[in-house]
């Protein structure tokens, strides 16, 4: 046709169509992956400034005196300090952790730093692993990451069971970054599995932070324990959406961009049902929390918002073409963004000046919505028929407080009839503090 015609027709089809996908590309930002979640609040987000400073306090050799402590300092006593291991004493089975007990957040955490680039027993563990190799739970896992956890687990599983029964009132919080992230990540799944080992302690009492994680278990996963994991993304970060192998990305190091660059035409090319009907794709875990702070097409970092979702379609899927791909990975960043996020969550609430019981009531709003929000992915999961993909889990951290209001019903009527009264409940509280001016804009009633 192109020589009948005269002129390279299809040529130039395939050009106009490479410079359509490169012009959708550069317009794609990060922003727009979680433009629909809802935004987070200050109580769900209070401790992920403290435990990013408790993971950053990791790699201090001696924490009375600490070399790289950010402004503020860690926030931490080093009295409280139960254990810290080195690679010594891993034997490179696992990056470096540290057991703190909290006493003032009534916590017993087990925090795991990220990738050493100089120790090659962290690669190990990356680059051990192959598409589908390692089973768990029904689903499939990051087969590196799974050894190092299990290995974590039995090393300490007695020393936090000792915790546990002392503290019977504290919290087990498991928090890592990067490698770390995904360490813990699968340490609670294991420990969700054996909490006859932990003293048989409550799903509800067991939780995670995961900072900037790897994609390391599969989509049924991912889901099913977002009440006890929660991953928390700066922006642009790329590991999170890093759906090659890790073994390709760490050889690539020093041409990363070149390589996200082919994932991208890679991914772009790959329909999304086919990527969802994948049971050994991998993804980031849990709960997701987006701290976005910057806007296309301008200069500089705006005052961050962070938004929330347990989503299933959707979930990091593409690589962002941004010279904050890699910076956005740092723990540095994420301490500094994550504690501007929250001062702006705590000062929107000291301009509310929202009563203490009304305080209360929405931290238990909150609740019952996380549990719709749970329940609703677990459906989607089904609806979309994701392999291995149940709705019959219970949201563990907020079971309590489902029952306590009477709506714990796992179907799928009772769960929305629970979520309209929940949203009306919400609403005639709003309406009974605020007003709205002329100008259209909320205000605080002076009767109130």
């Amino acid at each position: 046709m192109s020589i009948l015609c005269g002129l390279p027709v299809l040529e130039c089809v395939y050009c106009l169509g490479c410079a359509r996908w490169l012009w959708k590309k550069c317009l794609y930002t990060a922003g727009h992956e979680s433009e629909n979640w809802g935004l987070a609040t200050a109580e769900e987000f209070e401790p992920v400034p403290h435990i990013c400073r408790l993971i950053l306090s990791v790699y201090e050799d001696d924490l009375r005196n600490p070399l790289w402590a950010p402004p503020g300092g860690y926030g931490i006593n080093p009295d409280w300090v139960v254990v810290k291991r080195t690679y010594e004493d891993t034997g490179g089975c696992a990056a470096p952790y540290m057991i703190y007990l909290d006493h003032d957040n009534a916590d017993i955490v087990l925090a795991i730093r990220g990738l050493n680039l100089a120790k090659e027993s962290d690669y190990a563990v990356l680059l051990d692993n192959k598409l589908g190799q390692t089973k768990f739970d029904g689903g499939y896992v990051h087969n590196g990451l799974l050894k190092a956890a299990k290995w974590v687990f039995d090393s300490e599983c007695e020393l936090l069971k000792d915790l546990v029964e002392m503290n019977p009132d504290y919290r087990l919080t498991f928090a890592g970054h990067s490698l770390g992230a995904g360490i813990v990540s699968l340490i609670v799944m294991y420990a969700v599995q054996n909490r006859d080992r932990l003293g048989n302690i409550e799903r509800k009492r067991i939780r995670c932070f995961a900072m900037a994680p790897a994609r390391c278990v599969s989509l049924n996963l991912a889901v099913r324990y977002a009440d006890v994991i929660n991953s928390i993304v700066l922006q642009d970060d790329f590991l999170p959406r890093t759906t090659t192998a890790l073994e390709d990305v760490y050889k690539s190091i020093f041409c990363l961009p070149c390589l996200l660059c082919l994932m991208c035409l890679k991914d772009t090319c790959t329909l999304e049902e086919k990527m969802l009907k994948d049971p050994r794709r991998l993804y980031a875990p849990g709960r997701l929390y987006h701290i976005v702070e910057r806007k296309p097409f301008r200069i500089g970092r705006f005052p961050p918002v962070v938004r929330t979702a347990v989503p299933v379609d959707g979930r990091f899927e593409h690589i962002v073409l941004s010279c904050n791909a890699t910076s956005d990975h740092a723990i540095i960043w994420l301490e500094r963004e994550s504690q501007r996020a929250f001062d702006l969550l705590l000062e929107k609430d000291r301009i509310m000046e929202i009563p203490a019981q009304q305080r209360m009531q929405r931290q238990q709003s909150l609740a019952r919505e996380h549990s719709e929000e749970y329940e609703a992915a677990l459906r989607r999961a089904v609806a979309l028929d994701i392999p291995q993909a149940t709705c019959s889990s219970s949201y563990g951290t907020f079971a309590e407080a489902e029952e306590g209001d009477g709506s714990g019903s796992s179907s799928g009527t009772g769960s929305l009839l629970s979520f309209k009264k929940m949203r009306k409940r919400w609403d005639d509280f709003i309406e009974r503090l605020f007003d709205v001016d002329e100008s259209g804009r909320m205000v605080f009633k002076s009767s109130a």
